[in-house]
């Protein structure tokens, strides 16, 4: 493996992070949010995938494959609100903020971990620059 590819496993992993950071976003601002068409929003799941070097094996990349959207609710009993069922119950998305900050404290953590290894190995690559002048 040589430097750039270090440096290219490293940005693919900052860019995975940053999209799971942004679906995580999303759902947080739309917590109980609802479609256009009063269908309530849902949530987003980025899926990773793993891809090795064809050449290499021991490089391994992170790729993002898809954003799927969730189909998964929660009822809330509110008679009030004007799009309640005939029981008195809402139809909201199940997005449980807890839970979605906990996933964005491990994205943000994950990212500057490989921001870390990026930075590392930049400057390996420029002292070795250095020591060949």
């Amino acid at each position: 493996m040589d430097l750039f590819d270090a440096l290219s496993i490293s940005a693919s992993g900052m860019f995975a992070q940053r999209v799971r950071m942004n679906t995580v976003a999303s759902n947080l601002a739309n917590y109980e949010s609802f479609e256009p068409d009063g269908t309530p929003f849902r949530k987003l799941v980025p899926l990773f995938v793993a891809r090795q070097n064809p050449k290499d094996p021991s490089e391994v990349y992170v790729e993002v494959e898809e954003i799927r959207r969730i189909e998964a609710y929660r009822l809330v009993y509110d008679p009030e609100h004007p799009l309640a069922d005939e029981e008195g119950y809402v139809t909201l998305p199940d997005i449980q903020p807890v839970k979605e900050m906990v996933d964005m404290i491990t994205a943000v953590r994950t990212y500057e971990a490989n921001l870390k290894a990026f930075t590392l190995t930049k400057e390996i690559y420029e002292r070795t620059m250095e020591a060949w002048k």
